[in-house]
């Protein structure tokens, strides 16, 4: 069909297009409107109370109250963080993180957002060194991974190589993987960031960072796969 009607084709490609294109801006919004409606509109009232009640219930004015209590929820959340730096903000965040971990059912989904939140904390990113890419579970399937340190002690003695100590996480959950012990000629360092690492493994693949060489390469390929390139672009 594609071929008989190359206006038919075009037309589709240009529509993909655009839909890719308006993709992101459209979740902003998305998301936008979502914190605008869930957090300042649930919020309002209550953070509004300096405002009259008469303009409060104002349909024309709900989106400004709305946008305006999102904005001081956000304020506050800003502030939490400033005071955690200091003495005071520890104690009262040391607290209130003593008693949730005492009530059933809230400690482990406070315990789970935790570590998924730790993940990308600046404490948890100094355990990785470099982003890496190894051949796992057999030769020719690759897996993303993190370098921890080089190993050391009986492994080392055992095996009298030189390993690298390689963490591989779960997709799309991070805080799960597994220990591996690579020997160093087979660990394959990427110029990759460790948090664009991350952001490959829990989109599953999805937000692939770009890469200077990455257009030279699939130039690459495909000169030395003409037929396979010239199938796919049909």
């Amino acid at each position: 069909m594609s071929e008989k009607y190359p206006f038919l084709r075009s037309l589709r490609n240009a529509f993909l297009t655009g839909l890719v294109l308006l993709t992101p801006l459209g979740v902003s919004l998305f998301v936008f409107g979502w914190l605008v409606n869930n957090i300042g509109g649930r919020f309002s009232s209550n953070l509004l109370y300096f405002v009259p009640p008469e303009w409060l219930a104002r349909e024309d004015l709900q989106l400004i109250w709305n946008i305006l209590a999102t904005l001081i929820v956000f304020l506050a959340i800003t502030l939490l963080g400033y005071m955690s730096r200091y003495f005071v903000g520890k104690w009262v965040l040391s607290l209130a993180e003593t008693i949730l971990i005492k009530v059933p059912f809230i400690n482990t989904v406070y315990k789970t957002v935790k570590q998924i939140v730790e993940t990308f904390t600046t404490q948890h990113k100094a355990v990785f060194k470099k982003t890496v890419l190894i051949e796992y579970p057999r030769k020719g399937v690759w897996v993303l991974g993190f370098l921890t340190s080089e190993s050391k002690g009986e492994p080392q003695v055992r095996t009298n190589k030189r390993l690298r100590n390689i963490f591989v996480p779960t997709t799309p959950n991070p805080t799960s993987g597994f220990l591996l012990m690579i020997p160093a000629e087979e660990v394959h360092e990427l110029e990759m960031t460790i948090g664009d690492g991350m952001k490959l493994i829990i989109s599953g693949g999805a937000v692939v960072p770009p890469f200077p060489l990455e257009e030279t390469t699939q130039k690459a390929v495909q000169i030395q796969n003409p037929e396979e390139t010239q199938i796919a672009g049909t």
